[in-house]
Parts: structure tokens; sequence; C-alpha cells
């Protein structure tokens, strides 16, 4: 038996009120709206609800049992939607994203502490994956991408730096021992340290300079998963075991150290910064619209 909630309040008014103007008056509608909602109501359940006379409106035995089981009953479905409406004014509960490890570190630690501290009721779980899963099969709410590994109708909104650049480096004992590189190619007779996805594909290195573009496939004595053990490929450089091929930033506070020297800088590729990604959906989760608006706003 499907009943309308509206004509189950409009009852409830009117009982508690003991009237129809009354109970307009305390709902904030009219007298006949409530007669007729009143109606309805008892056509739909087969039975009378209210006893009316031109003095007074009183529940029937069976109204007054609705009465007694229907106001707590209506209580509790008000809570819940309370509960819904403060997830939408006052944004609650976990947002889930999908990020590969560089965004990790490179976009988001600018952006979590500020955001979190705005939104004290939002729980955030990162799940930092370089293996570009579906992030809605993965059970996330969003996820971070480049242009290249962006999903079809998805919206992208850009989070994080927006121009970025592939480095290219080396501690200075091993140059001095080996040689500095002067092209590219110059790097497939070094000790080049690689990074292979967990689907086993290796990414060649790029440069660019003058709008020309030199992909090389360097080899050298250490390969590692992109990802986790991606810090063991820049240790490694630091302590003079190869060239290292990484993002900027990963790197820079190595270079400006000097634990590291840089190489080819004029041929170092820029590329565009990553992009916060997730499904064109009408009514997002409470959580995920905070978080868009949040990077939207502050442009971090």
């Amino acid at each position: 038996m499907e009943i309308d909630l509206g004509d189950l309040n409009a009852f409830l008014a009117v009982a508690r009120a003991k009237g129809f103007r009354q109970g307009a008056r305390a709902r904030g509608g009219s007298a006949s709206a409530l007669s007729e909602a009143v109606r309805r109501l008892e056509a739909h359940l087969g039975v009378r609800l209210l006893h009316r006379t031109t003095r007074s409106v009183v529940p029937t035995e069976v109204g007054q049992r609705l009465l007694e089981r229907l106001g707590p009953a209506l209580s509790e479905v008000q809570a819940a939607l309370d509960v819904v409406d403060g997830f939408r004014s006052r944004p609650a509960g976990t947002l889930r994203l999908n990020v590969p490890v560089s965004a990790a570190r490179l976009a988001l630690p600018a952006i979590v502490p500020p955001f979190l501290a705005a939104y004290p009721e939002i729980r955030l779980e990162v799940l930092a994956d370089d293996s570009f899963v579906d992030v809605l099969a993965a059970g996330c709410d969003a996820g971070i991408r480049y242009d290249e590994r962006l999903e079809k109708d998805m919206i992208a909104v850009p989070i994080g730096p927006r121009v970025q650049r592939f480095a290219t480096a080396a501690s200075p004992a091993y140059l001095d021992r080996y040689g500095r590189p002067q092209h590219p190619r110059d790097l497939l007779s070094h000790a080049c340290l690689r990074g292979r996805f967990a689907s086993g594909a290796m990414a060649p290195w790029e440069f660019e300079r003058d709008g020309k573009v030199v992909r090389v496939e360097p080899s050298g004595p250490l390969l590692v998963q992109v990802g986790a053990a991606t810090d063991l490929i820049v240790e490694a450089a630091t302590a003079g075991t190869g060239i290292v091929y990484l993002f900027e930033e990963w790197l820079r506070p190595h270079l400006d150290s000097g634990a590291l020297e840089p190489i080819l800088e004029p041929w170092w590729q820029r590329f565009s910064g990553p992009f916060l990604y997730y499904p064109g959906r009408r009514l997002l989760p409470a959580p995920l619209r905070a978080f868009v608006d949040f990077i939207k706003s502050s442009r971090i």
C-alpha cells in the first residue's frame, strides 16, 4: 500500500491541532488543502480517521491508534531527512580518491591540509596507484590523471601545478667519472635508472627542443616499479649509480642541494599538469562537491 507522506503529515497536523484551521496555521497551508489531504488518506485506507463537527475535530478510535504510532514514525523520517540535509549544507562523510603516486607526492600536499581544515567532518581516503584503474570500479568517487589518461564521459578540473617538466639528473661524482651528455641520444651509453609500470610497460624518455621531439630507450643497472619504489632510483642517483629521469618537482630538493646535477635541461619536456576527474552526474556526493568547489576556488 502506497501512502503519500504529505497526506500523513496533513492528518497529523489536524489531529494534533484538533481542527483544520488550527492545523493550517501550525503547518503553514490552507484548511481546504488539509481537508482534501485527510479525505484522500481516509479513502485510501478505507476507514474514517477523524470525527468532524462544526465545533470540533477529533480522531476516531482507529485515528487515535494511527496518531499514536504515526507521530514517532514521522519524527524518525524527519530526523533521517535532516541528516541528508545536513550532508548537503554542511558536507560530511568519506571522499575516496584514486591518484598516481606522483600526484599524491606533488599535487595533494598543498591541497589536503587546508581542505580538511575547512571541512573537518569529511574523511579523505587516498589510494595511490599507478596502474590507472577504473576509479568507480575501485570504489572511489574521483581520480587524478594526466591528459592522456583521462577517461571518456568524465568531467575534468585542473588540480596542482599547471605546467610540469620531466628532468634528467645525476650526481656530480657520476658525471665527473662518465661525462656529461650533450644530446638525449648520449644517454644510450650511460647507466640509466628506469621505472616500469605495474602493467609491465616502460615509457620511453622523451625530450623536446625547438619543436623537435627525441625519444630514447636507455638501459641501466636498476629497474623499479613506478610508484612505491620510485624513491629508490632517486636515492641511487644521488649515490652515483646512474642517471634519473623524473618529475622536476620530485628532484628539485636534490637539485637545489647539489646532490644531483641537471642534465640536458634545454631538452626537458614540458607537459600539462594533472586533472581531478569524476563522473558527470547531476547530483554529486557532498564531500566530492565540496572538494571540487575547493579546488576551483583556491586554484591550488
